[in-house]
């Protein structure tokens, strides 16, 4: 019987960007795949389809990021009980969204590192070429690992490939540890990949970006400055003129970093987002206090909001037809709240950290932030973030990183709450003892 290259990968490689002119293989046998150039760009493929899927940035995981936080709520008439269980933060470990989540993740990782293991036996590759083609890998698995810190804390770190059932036997590693490995990939990823390029694609930039974010969430405010300074002084992006226009057009000047989406390889945010009155499925709903949150000339919202007669709706991703538009996961204004975020912490200049608020909020219509103290203007920031990335899957993480989940979110009461639950099917099935369940499950 001929083995067959890991069936993720196959799966995956049947799902068709539109960022290579090459075909990926419906299916790939192991004493075929990978002999050449052509074969390593359909892995990496491969390994950018698993951020397509619908438990991921085609639907659950950014729209969960503002459901548990105080940016969606679900309505009474929805019928999906894995997201009232997250809007209630009353969430069981056999929460299928929430599982999904997770091994929706846990796949994309394997994809990657099983190219990733392909790449020095590949001839015809100069050194530059593989160093590249490791490093596009390295900043998908480092998102993927990131992602997985975000909702659950300690989890198992993947750097080789799950060839059999021993390797699924793997206990959680700690935070620290976690975030160590992330920055390496992409340290990696920054200094082996072009600076620029195409949007879909990771690129030297894009991981710097990623970087500054993850050193703010680490809470290394000096490093998370510096690498925001480096993308804003890059000359490379600008804040578009129209906030409307950002989510208008694909691969604007504003983005870092996207998901491509097709009509073949759609997502669903639209189809939960719309109400039943305009052919969604209603799942989700913009939150009464956040809507009402938005100063009266704030052009942010007529960009993130529409009405079925009385009632809001998002609309910031629109597509319900197709579910074609693509995700925006890094954009440029996050690096000058980044920036302005971590300097308070490293006592900067106010001048120059209210300066890089106005950026983002004069691009809004707005005046210049009127905070003058570093306690004001943190929370000026975090109101800043809310409006800015409604719906961009932020808010959840960025209450619970600075610690004002509990704070704000009434239906969060303890800091248990905090971590979603490790999916029961993990537990069931990964016999190691330091795989364990998060406090409060």
């Amino acid at each position: 019987m001929r083995k067959y290259l890991y069936a993720i990968i196959l799966l995956a490689s049947i799902i068709s960007c539109d960022v290579l002119d090459v075909e990926p293989y419906n299916t790939i046998p192991a004493s075929e795949a990978f002999k050449n150039a052509a074969d390593l760009e359909r892995g990496i493929l491969g390994a950018y389809s698993s951020l397509q899927s619908l438990s991921y940035y085609g639907r659950t995981y950014s729209i969960f990021a503002d459901l548990a936080a105080d940016n969606l709520v679900h309505p009474d008439n929805a019928t999906a009980v894995a997201y009232a269980e997250v809007d209630n933060n009353v969430i069981l470990p056999e929460n299928s969204s929430v599982d999904g989540i997770w091994s929706s993740i846990y796949d994309g990782i394997n994809v990657a590192n099983n190219v990733i293991s392909k790449v020095d036996g590949i001839p015809g590759l100069t050194q530059t070429q593989k160093d590249q083609a490791r490093a596009e890998l390295y900043f998908i698995r480092a998102l993927h690992h990131f992602n997985l810190l975000n909702y659950f804390g300690p989890v198992p770190i993947k750097t080789f490939p799950t060839a059999g059932l021993a390797d699924i036997n793997v206990g959680r590693d700690n935070t620290d540890a976690v975030y160590q490995q992330i920055i390496e990939d992409l340290l990696y990823a920054a200094a082996h990949l072009p600076s620029t390029g195409s949007k879909i694609r990771a690129t030297g930039l894009a991981a710097d970006a990623l970087l500054a974010r993850v050193y703010l969430y680490k809470k290394d405010y000096t490093q998370a400055a510096a690498s925001a300074f480096k993308v804003i002084t890059s000359g490379t992006y600008s804040l578009l003129p129209d906030y409307e226009a950002v989510f208008a057009s694909e691969e604007n000047g504003e983005s870092i970093f996207e998901i491509d989406f097709t009509a073949l390889d759609r997502n669903r945010i639209a189809e939960y987002n719309f109400p039943l009155a305009e052919n969604g499925r209603g799942e989700v709903a913009p939150a009464p206090d956040l809507v009402s949150g938005y100063a009266p000339n704030d052009q942010r919202f007529a960009a993130t909001y529409a009405y079925s007669g009385t009632a809001p709706y998002v609309i910031k991703y629109d597509d319900l037809s197709t579910g074609a538009d693509n995700f925006i996961v890094i954009r440029y204004a996050e690096m000058y709240l980044i920036r302005a975020e971590a300097n308070i912490h490293l006592e900067g200049n106010i001048l120059t950290i209210k300066d890089d608020i106005n950026q983002v909020r004069n691009r809004a219509g707005l005046g210049d932030v009127t905070a003058s103290t570093y306690t004001d203007l943190l929370l000026a920031i975090e109101n800043e973030r809310r409006l800015e990335f409604a719906f961009e899957g932020h808010r959840w993480f960025d209450l619970v990183r600075t610690g004002r989940a509990v704070d704000v979110l009434p239906t969060v009461t303890s800091i248990n709450q905090t971590l979603f639950p490790i999916p029961l099917s993990e537990l069931l099935t990964n016999t190691n003892p330091e795989m364990y369940q998060n406090p409060g499950y």
